[in-house]
């Protein structure tokens, strides 16, 4: 995944914050769903994306991709822990979990989202729930739940 190009779009999104406050965006493979540490808030989203594995090179498209995020905002900096969940190939056997690989426009999809979630979480701000959705891609099969790093730990957001 492309961390710079999360970083460099996190950092549009977050100019309209207070000024005073600073934020970052930090990558946490071992933050889980529902268990955000003490004065953390939590932001799910699902959105599209491609994998590709390691071992035969096969590419596959899906559009149940979890994205978690963790975020706290202390005196004046604000840190968000994301982490995306991993699917591997069904093709293959042992196959290693495949990060996914997001499209810029839902990258910045996500994180417009997520800004908004941090306005109304850590700010207090009254912006509804809307959330602007994500570009969906063209999937010839179903999500396979025993391929799905959320699902097999229990945690992948159904719907």
């Amino acid at each position: 995944m492309a961390q710079p190009e999360w970083m460099s779009i996190f950092q549009i999104k977050t100019n309209d914050l207070p000024e005073e406050h600073s934020w970052r965006l930090q990558f946490d493979e071992n933050i889980v769903p529902d268990s955000p540490n003490s004065g953390w808030k939590q932001y799910i989203r699902n959105t599209s994306a491609w994998f590709k594995c390691t071992s035969c090179g096969r590419g596959w498209p899906s559009n149940r991709v979890m994205v978690l995020f963790n975020m706290r905002l202390t005196e004046r900096e604000g840190v968000v822990k994301v982490r995306t969940f991993r699917q591997n190939c069904k093709k293959c056997n042992a196959a290693p979990m495949e990060k996914p690989t997001i499209t810029p426009d839902n990258i910045d999809i996500l994180l417009e989202n997520l800004v908004k979630k941090i306005r109304i979480k850590c700010y207090h701000e009254d912006l509804g729930e809307a959330q602007r959705p994500y570009q969906t891609l063209e999937v010839n099969n179903p999500h396979e739940p025993a391929h799905c790093e959320a699902c097999i730990a229990g945690y992948c957001t159904r719907g």
